[in-house]
């Protein structure tokens, strides 16, 4: 399989710049098994799933994962937070001049001071100074990232807009797209008709957005993003296909964080909080697409 093969034509007019004015009020792709393709309204999503069905949520949420400022010695750098390690650590995308070396110094706006303590391989260890944890530096200071499809600046509205309603976990530097269409009405009507609604955490990384450098598909190396399965969730899939009923995964962030649950043995496993979390990376792992097949039998992805 080539790069090549994918190839088509996007004109830059039909590449959204602004969400629609309410959320939710979006068109909705029907592609259900043994049924005609249909261009719906994603309002009526309650009325494709059946009592009984799973949907799975990734319940990330995006951090403002923007810093800009400069080195001691005075270039301009841009850093983009790519995952918070602990309190005071995380890796980052680094823009600048030229890449800092270890023990360059950083200040950001807001008074941010950092150092680069280490490479790890694309990405720049960050140390960041004073008590303050790394997400309450960014929350303060940060700005939030814009996919780089969408031609502008950040503004207020995004800050809210560009968040899933039932985000919770900070973490992702991108959200987790197909859930952003979802409302606490549209969420109420599914629980009312007996739709389980389930939850993953996938923090989405600035890998989602690179290109495939690659001509051989197969030769492509895919970034690995953190990922945590409860046992909750678990066990709503199982029943759910004990029963016969579909599990719905929001999104390709959804799925691969299902997929990645069950890559080893082909089925989903509650594990100890301690061992839970680990990395998806998919696309590098080659998963055995027939455990993928048999875990999520007759599921459908949102995106």
């Amino acid at each position: 399989m080539q790069l090549s093969d994918f190839d088509f034509d996007l004109p830059e007019h039909l590449i959204a710049q602004q969400p629609p004015a309410e959320r939710g009020a979006s068109r909705l792709l029907s592609a259900l098994p043994g049924e005609p393709l249909r261009d719906e309204m994603f309002s009526v999503l309650p009325q494709l799933a059946g009592r009984g069905d799973v949907l799975v949520f990734n319940n990330t949420k995006v951090m403002k994962a923007r810093l800009f400022g400069q080195k001691a010695s005075g270039g301009k750098i841009e850093a983009l937070i790519e995952r918070v390690l602990d309190a005071h650590t995380a890796l980052a995308h680094i823009r600048s001049s030229k890449s800092p070396k270890p023990g360059t110094r950083l200040l950001f706006d807001g008074g941010i001071g950092a150092e680069m303590t280490a490479r790890e391989g694309e990405l720049f260890r960050l140390h960041f100074d004073g008590e303050e944890t790394v997400y309450r530096l960014l929350e303060q200071h940060g700005r939030l990232p814009l996919p780089p499809y969408i031609e502008r600046a950040a503004d207020g509205d995004d800050e809210s807009r560009y968040q899933t309603v039932y985000a919770k976990h900070q973490g992702a530097v991108a959200a987790p797209t197909a859930g952003l269409h979802f409302t606490d009405t549209l969420l109420a009507e599914l629980k009312a008709k007996g739709v389980r609604l389930a939850e993953v955490t996938l923090h989405v990384g600035a890998g989602t957005f690179q290109p495939v450098r690659t001509e051989n598909i197969a030769e492509h190396k895919m970034h690995s993003e953190w990922y945590d399965v409860p046992p909750e969730t678990v066990a709503a899939v199982e029943a759910a296909k004990a029963e016969g009923a579909k599990v719905w995964a929001v999104g390709t962030t959804s799925m691969r964080a299902l997929e990645s649950a069950a890559r080893e043995t082909g089925r989903l496993r509650a594990q100890p909080v301690s061992a839970r979390a680990g990395d998806a990376c998919l696309f590098l792992c080659g998963i055995d697409r027939g455990h993928a097949d048999r875990t999520h039998q007759g599921s459908l992805c949102l995106s």
